[in-house]
């Protein structure tokens, strides 16, 4: 879910008696008693210093990143050019490590981020070159007599200490001490339970909705208090409400949905009262499921213009992904080898029938494809299956028992450690398959695929996705559809990285797995 950040307002302090909106007259308000009796949020301003701000965040550790910085450039460069003979070592060590500090600093790498990612290995590789460059300019301006070679090799243990440190900061663990937002959701009651359920359904954000302040008298679904309403037309005391509900609640954040009752001039109006007032306003993009990453902002003629690149279906990502697929899957077979013989013999002794199970798929752009894995079923399970239609448990064209009869004890514990999913491997070798994509689906579920459904197979089905990281068969029909989209429409090798080391997490877990 996208959304685009208002900046605040130049200004600071909490507005003037001059500047603070009015609280409406009862002539201003709208007509019928229904909406008098509907709660109002307290007028009361909130002041910009007392406002708390995200409970935790990176803001905290900001000495640390930079002392990781300085210290892992400095030791390793004074200890490489000492080493080599250079003069004045340890002063031209500690003169890179500023300006490697500064250009970090410059490039906004020590900004106190509230939510978001932080920066990566990819920008410190980035900011390296620049500090070469700075560094170049430098040299030829003071007449160094430090060799040049020397001293880009000096820098190198600086790059990878940043590397590491900002990888660090990206892993799974360290999504928990990210900065928490309380968000006060602001928007038509429709809107505001869909961004409200969005929010609370995954926890890989730093977004806690705390309460909701809905437009008009329509009701709201979600459990989220309502300290106040707004009039379904624009009023005076639209940003009072707003300030209130989130002083009430200890809100840092408006999260503001718009529609036809909360229209541009209304918005923007909103948004003078709200940043007067102290408080940050993010507002809700209809431009759903899209990555960050794919986009772009400019601006034309006073019209903030949102550019949407076109998910990767070539070029070098693609041709890299295939062939990380194909060597990963040939090394996986090699290595797995003696456990898949293992599996193949449990298999084998403990039920009759073949070890593997073959089965019919659909795959990329709808292609059939024979897709093998560990039989974990009795043999004629697929004779079964139209018996026990009645009590499948999913909500969608796949069917799901937790207490499937036909598995058998074997294959349990097979499922419940994805283990029968090795021989996919093949799969993969071949080209039918991907190490990471969405659920390879049954010819009888795409054939009640409707346009939306049938996108999900734009790429080739993985051996894992975000459908196995996110709760698996747990997941609803529709929920399982959303995960698989957004992958088609995102994915990237790093993505595809991330998630194959999120897979280990989950096969761990088994939650979902039956």
């Amino acid at each position: 879910m996208g959304h685009v950040e208002l900046p605040e307002s130049e200004i600071s302090g909490p507005a003037g008696p001059a500047g603070a909106p009015r609280p409406r007259t009862a002539s201003k308000r709208p007509r019928g008693q229904e909406f008098d009796r509907l709660p109002q949020g307290p007028t009361v301003q909130r002041d910009r210093s007392a406002r708390p701000g995200p409970k935790t965040g990176p803001g905290r550790h900001l000495p640390l990143v930079i002392g990781v910085d300085l210290v892992g450039l400095v030791i390793p460069a004074w200890l490489v050019l000492r080493a080599d003979g250079q003069p004045r070592a340890l002063a031209g060590a500690a003169a890179a490590a500023m300006v490697w500090s500064g250009v970090r600093a410059a490039r906004g790498r020590y900004a106190v981020r509230g939510t978001g990612r932080p920066p990566g290995a990819l920008d410190a590789t980035g900011d390296w070159l620049l500090l070469i460059g700075v560094l170049a300019v430098l040299w030829t301006v003071a007449d160094s007599t430090i060799d040049p070679a020397t001293a880009v090799v000096a820098l190198v243990p600086g790059l990878l200490a940043t590397a590491t440190a900002s990888g660090a900061r990206r892993l799974p663990w360290s999504a928990r001490r990210r900065a928490v937002r309380r968000v006060l959701v602001v928007g038509e009651a429709a809107a505001v339970d869909r961004a409200v359920r969005l929010l609370s359904s995954r926890r890989d954000h730093g977004y806690l909705v705390v309460a909701a302040v809905p437009v008009g008298t329509g009701g709201l679904t979600c459990e989220a208090p309502v300290p106040g309403r707004l009039a379904p037309e624009p009023a005076d005391d639209d940003a009072s409400t707003v300030l209130g509900a989130a002083f009430a609640h200890d809100a840092d954040l408006a999260l503001v949905v718009p529609g036809p009752q909360l229209a541009e001039e209304r918005l923007r109006r909103l948004s003078w009262g709200l940043h007067d007032g102290g408080l940050d306003l993010s507002v809700l993009s209809h431009l759903s499921e899209i990555a960050e990453s794919r986009i772009r902002h400019s601006s034309a003629a006073g019209l903030t213009l949102l550019h949407i690149v076109p998910p990767l279906r070539r070029g070098p990502q693609q041709a890299l992904k295939a062939a990380v697929d194909r060597t990963g899957a040939a090394l996986g077979l090699i290595v797995l080898a003696p456990l898949l013989l293992v599996i193949a013999a449990a298999v084998r002794l403990t039920s009759a029938g073949p070890v593997l199970h073959r089965q019919i798929r659909q795959g990329q752009h709808n292609q059939p494809f024979t897709m093998w894995k560990f039989r974990t079923m009795v043999a004629d399970a697929e004779r079964q299956k139209e018996r026990l239609a009645a009590s499948n448990e999913h909500d969608g064209p796949m069917f799901k028992m937790r207490r499937d009869p036909r598995v058998t004890r074997v294959g349990r514990l097979l499922r419940r450690s994805s283990l029968d999913e090795l021989p996919q491997l093949f799969n993969v070798l071949r080209g039918d398959m991907s190490l990471v994509g969405p659920r390879p689906p049954l010819p009888d579920e795409v054939s009640r695929y409707d346009a939306r459904e049938l996108r999900r197979l734009m790429v080739r089905p993985g051996l894992t996705g975000l459908w196995q990281v996110s709760g698996r068969s747990d997941l609803s029909w529709q929920e399982t559809v959303s995960l698989d989209l957004w992958y088609v429409d995102n994915w990237s090798v790093a993505t595809d990285v991330g998630l194959m080391a999120r897979t280990l997490r989950a096969v761990t877990d088994g939650r979902g797995a039956y």
